[in-house]
């Protein structure tokens, strides 16, 4: 099995971006380019958003790491409020969940509409997700997606938003893991989620297409195309995994050689070490050891194919139940607090 078979942050498990959402619609942030802090305003917790020319997505004043800079500071922890702030100061995925999606979409996509920033969003709920591994889920079938992608759609309505599309969706078609018989339904669906996306005014779309370690571009990039990756803005590599920027930024060129010079991003939340080499191989990318936040986001790139260096997966977010580590999606602060240790200042 290839070791990028790992789970996702899950979006059943993001309550904080439901809390966060509904904080948002009730007004919760603060307008133009400023930034909220904690609810008892704490300056040492004020979280502000970053400079746009660079970094144009929205950083949530009220997500998990800020919630958890401001318990720091109030507490006196200084030394951890320092590096957590690495991590709460930054823009990153907010994962939509199940059950309220044009709510959160549109929770997001207005909080950052009144920052004058980008959304940056990442929708998961495809059926059969992640081969019943720690982020098994997802919609209970076609038609329930299609509403779920739907809702997604009316959320953002013509505000700006980034989407990377279905982590390892695509990837699962190739390498086994999703049984034959649902592959033709799932190219259908993307393409759908695709075409229902790409209608909003505002919308950018990256359909995830793996990473570095797992095979080759060759493997992959006729699934791309049959799932519509013609009509998307290009391919997301490296979600949620540790493979360095360079080698994602080699895979995603061989890879849009192939898919018509497609552009791409990157995710860079967790590859400032790369990967994992030791213990088990089939378990490297669940919750490693010892790796560090990568590239700041930012569209200020090394090549002209890359649009964006993004935090896709959320820094300290657990990979699933190895390792010591919490449910997939779950806030793991010793985790949290190494990959910010072990960061370039």
């Amino acid at each position: 099995m290839y070791d990028s078979r790992g789970a996702r942050s899950s979006a059943r498990a993001s309550a904080a971006a439901v809390l966060g959402a509904a904080l948002l619609l009730a007004g919760c942030t603060s307008g133009g380019g400023g930034g909220g802090g904690d609810e008892q305003g704490d300056p040492a917790a004020r979280i502000t958003q970053q400079p746009k020319a660079a970094d144009p997505f929205w950083v949530n004043p009220d997500g998990t790491a800020a919630r958890r800079l401001a318990a720091y500071a109030k507490s006196g922890r200084k030394s951890e409020a320092e590096q957590i702030r690495k991590i709460a100061e930054q823009p990153v995925g907010e994962w939509i969940g199940p059950e309220n999606p044009e709510k959160e979409a549109r929770g997001f996509t207005e909080a950052a509409e009144k920052s004058d920033r980008t959304a940056l969003l990442v929708l998961y709920d495809i059926p059969h997700r992640d081969c019943g591994q720690y982020s098994q889920g997802g919609a209970a079938d076609g038609n329930a997606y299609r509403a779920w992608i739907d809702g997604v759609a009316r959320g953002i309505g013509d505000r700006s938003a980034m989407v990377v599309l279905e982590p390892d969706a695509v990837l699962h078609l190739v390498d086994g893991c999703t049984p034959a018989r649902f592959h033709e339904e799932r190219y259908d669906l993307l393409k759908g989620a695709i075409a229902r996306l790409k209608s909003l005014k505002n919308t950018k779309v990256y359909l995830d297409a793996g990473n570095a370690g797992w095979g080759h571009p060759d493997q992959i990039y006729q699934p791309l195309q049959q799932a519509g990756v013609d009509r998307a803005d290009g391919f997301s590599v490296n979600v949620s995994n540790f493979y360095s920027t360079q080698d994602s930024i080699a895979y995603g060129k061989q890879l849009s050689s192939k898919v018509g010079g497609k552009h791409f991003v990157i995710d860079t939340s967790r590859n400032g070490n790369g990967p994992y080499t030791g213990g088990d191989p089939a378990q490297r990318w669940c919750n490693p050891p010892n790796r560090a936040l990568g590239e700041t986001p930012t569209t200020k790139t090394a090549d002209p194919l890359v649009d964006a260096y993004l935090w896709v997966k959320r820094p300290g977010e657990s990979d699933g139940t190895c390792k010591g580590g919490p449910k997939a999606g779950d806030w793991w602060p010793a985790y949290a607090l190494e990959l910010a240790k072990n960061s370039r200042p």
